[in-house]
């Protein structure tokens, strides 16, 4: 039986820290995984620049709120749903993600959690584990599942090692420099022509 592991940012949904950064227009808050592979240096930057400029978690769940799923998004998940089990392992936090599972119709989500003091600023971030995506998979694996993952950033590179099949879904340049033995893909529909040939064959 297969399990789907998939990002959710750069996949399922736009990047939701590049729309905060158009919000508020603070460009150092564009970076993500797709430019830094540290993903606990990345964070500790966001959270200073919050912090600095006043941000609060009220003012990024509204920015959250106003965003559409990616195109084609619904109809692949919609499309998955009749044929595997579908996870999102994000590095997201559950603080950020409910608006977006709400349109996605509530599939589970592995991610992480804040601290967020009265006033609403974040004051800290916890990640559920070190390399937590990986480990989602392991845990699937340990339970005789195989595993398809998708993503699309340096932060997902150890999960779709570890899955049985693993594949960059629109990845930035570098990315794919960086991991060439990687299947790369750009459109649901190739996702859909892999994901079922590979479910077909069992």
């Amino acid at each position: 039986m297969y399990i789907v592991c998939c990002d959710l940012e750069g996949v399922l949904v736009p990047e939701v820290w590049i729309n905060v950064a158009r919000w508020t227009g603070i460009d150092e808050l564009k970076l993500t995984t797709r430019d830094i592979n540290d993903y606990n240096a990345l964070m500790k930057r966001r959270l200073e620049i919050l912090r600095f400029h006043g941000i609060t978690i009220n003012d990024i769940q509204k920015v959250i709120s106003l965003l559409d799923l990616m195109p084609g998004a619904m109809d692949f998940i919609n499309w998955l749903h009749r044929r595997a089990q579908l996870i999102v392992v994000s590095d997201t936090f559950r603080e950020f993600a409910d608006p977006l599972l709400e349109k996605m119709g509530w599939p589970f989500l592995f991610c992480h959690h804040l601290s967020i003091d009265n006033n609403g600023t974040i004051t800290d971030f916890h990640l559920r584990q070190p390399d937590a995506k990986m480990r989602v998979v392991e845990s699937f694996q340990s339970l005789n599942y195989q595993v398809i993952a998708i993503g699309d950033s340096y932060n997902d590179i150890t999960m779709l090692r570890k899955a049985e099949l693993g594949i960059l879904y629109g990845p930035p340049q570098n990315v794919i420099n960086d991991n060439p033995d990687l299947r790369v893909v750009n459109s649901y529909k190739q996702l859909k022509t892999i994901v079922s040939n590979l479910i077909q064959m069992e």
